[in-house]
């Protein structure tokens, strides 16, 4: 039987928290609001707790780091290996490389959800390529011997389901690494650099709902066909992706401050 450590105890956030910092790079406000709902939702935070920076629109201003008790990467259009970007995005990943830099420098919680796994796998000693590649739906992942004892899995089950949909993924950790959860099609889905830094392969705010709607926007553009959408969908409605809220829950709840 899988094993699976005790639930975390949720802390109580004080009313005067330092918020998280949410960069979003979704051009489609339909997406883009969605996925800020889902991060509110499964993380447990208000809206001036969770501060979202659409970076497709706005240059990001110079950040203090101990401004915010962490950062959080949402998905995106936007892929690290595209042979052709568009000066907004040159501009987007230059930005997020400058700010990375900073945070694995000085270990502040950032959690980056799949665009997270190109922003940190880029790193140095990092390979991010298109080998293993995954269709948007739900998957069945395995925490590795070191995942079983990190803090950001507790609650989670040895095995469990996730919602992914990526392009390019991790094929070689950046320098100093430490794999986390594999699977068997793609086998990096999380990994920590550090103590506070993780990138996740896999969505920990996505559920099927929300992959419904992300497919009505992004089916065509290279993560399935149109026709293939509705039962993409239904595997991941038949799949239960509720421990994976645990990840991003526990960041919040370790980090807020």
């Amino acid at each position: 039987m899988p094993t699976r450590r005790p639930r975390p105890t949720r802390a109580t956030y004080p009313a005067r928290v330092k918020p998280f910092l949410l960069l979003a790079t979704r051009a489609d406000d339909v997406a883009a609001d969605d996925e800020y709902a889902a991060f509110l939702r499964y993380s447990g935070l208000r809206e001036d707790q969770l501060v979202r920076h659409r970076l497709e629109q706005h240059p990001l201003p110079r950040i203090d780091l101990d401004d915010w008790s962490g950062f959080i990467v949402g998905g995106s259009p936007f892929n690290v290996t595209d042979r052709e970007k568009t000066a907004v995005q040159r501009r987007v990943e230059a930005e997020l490389a400058d700010l990375v830099a900073r945070v694995v420098a000085a270990d502040h919680p950032f959690l980056g959800a799949c665009f997270g796994v190109g922003v940190l796998g880029s790193l140095p000693g990092g390979v991010v390529d298109r080998t293993f590649g995954e269709p948007p739906t739900s998957v069945r992942l395995t925490q590795t011997e070191a995942g079983r004892t990190d803090p950001l899995l507790a609650g989670v089950g040895e095995h469990f389901h996730a919602i992914v949909g990526h392009k390019e993924a991790c094929r070689v950790l950046p320098e100093g690494a430490t794999l986390l959860v594999a699977g068997e099609a793609c086998p990096v889905q999380m990994f920590r650099i550090g103590r506070n830094v993780y990138a996740t392969q896999f969505h920990p705010e996505l559920d099927a709902d929300s992959l419904a709607e992300r497919l009505r926007i992004y089916a065509g553009h290279g993560y399935c066909e149109p026709e293939e959408a509705d039962a993409l969908v239904a595997q991941a409605r038949a799949a239960d992706v509720g421990d994976v809220r645990e990840v991003l829950r526990t960041f919040v709840a370790r980090h807020a401050r």
